[in-house]
């Protein structure tokens, strides 16, 4: 999966002064010239002032400080010296699939075809890629779909994520795995992105900041995704990752 970053860049301007054979521009004048010199600088060719970027709530302090949990994630990702690898990393995605899915679940009534024509996170807009390889741009709750249903297929496979004693995983197991999570950032990443004003309206914020550094702290741990992929929400994994000192600890009560 490919993420087209949506970046604008200004067209600037220079002012150009005219000679004239008249006494000069008055005061008032040269400052409206000046004035709307200066606005066309900041104003895109088509005429159309580039969007300012909002401001992340999601980093708001009394945001990021809200947690389910007052304990350091990574304890809880380090593989069990008698556990298989790979049975490690079958176990922990299919627990974050459902969880990410349940998340969703949560706000999927916002995202919709209107709302969200875009599967977007941080000004990053990505594009479904069929089994073809063709490129599909799509509105979120169907990039959603179409992420859930492939990991549901995935997982449930016994081929790929197998369930019985003695039987072994494919030798293409790392791979899906890796594309499995990067999946999954998307689907996060959209709903701090897009969805996370409704979220911090049902009071889930909580459980949105303890699922993503869990995530966080599992594909780092085990190198799963690209940080290319994932630096688009550098600033947000920062500060959830790294622990709050006891006194700043805001455990939400269940």
């Amino acid at each position: 999966m490919v993420g087209d970053h949506c970046t604008i860049a200004g067209d600037s301007s220079s002012l150009h002064s005219q000679r004239t054979s008249k006494s000069g521009l008055s005061c008032k004048m040269v400052l409206q010239a000046v004035g709307k010199v200066l606005r066309k600088s900041k104003t895109k060719p088509n005429g159309k002032k580039p969007p300012t970027e909002e401001k992340k709530q999601y980093l708001e302090a009394e945001c990021t400080k809200v947690r389910v949990v007052d304990f350091d994630l990574k304890e809880l990702v380090v593989l069990p010296r008698e556990i298989d690898l790979n049975e490690w990393l079958a176990s922990n995605t299919t627990t974050f699939f459902n969880l990410i899915n349940l998340q969703y679940s949560t706000i999927s009534e916002f995202c919709t075809g209107d709302t969200c024509q875009a599967m977007t996170a941080c000004n990053t807009v990505y594009y479904w890629y069929d089994e073809k390889g063709k490129k599909t741009k799509c509105t979120a709750p169907q990039y959603v779909d179409f992420v859930m249903s492939l990991v549901q297929k995935l997982v449930t496979d016994e081929d790929i994520f197998p369930t019985k004693y003695g039987k072994e995983f494919p030798t293409a197991f790392e791979a899906l795995q890796r594309k499995i999570c990067r999946y999954l950032f998307h689907v996060l990443g959209h709903i701090y992105w897009a969805h996370y004003r409704e979220t911090v309206a049902m009071d889930l914020h909580g459980h949105l900041n303890t699922l993503y550094t869990h995530f966080i702290v599992f594909i780092r741990e085990f190198n799963l995704v690209d940080p290319k992929e994932t630096s688009i929400m550098d600033d947000l994994s920062e500060v959830l990752c790294t622990p709050l000192p006891p006194t700043e600890n805001h455990v939400t009560e269940r």
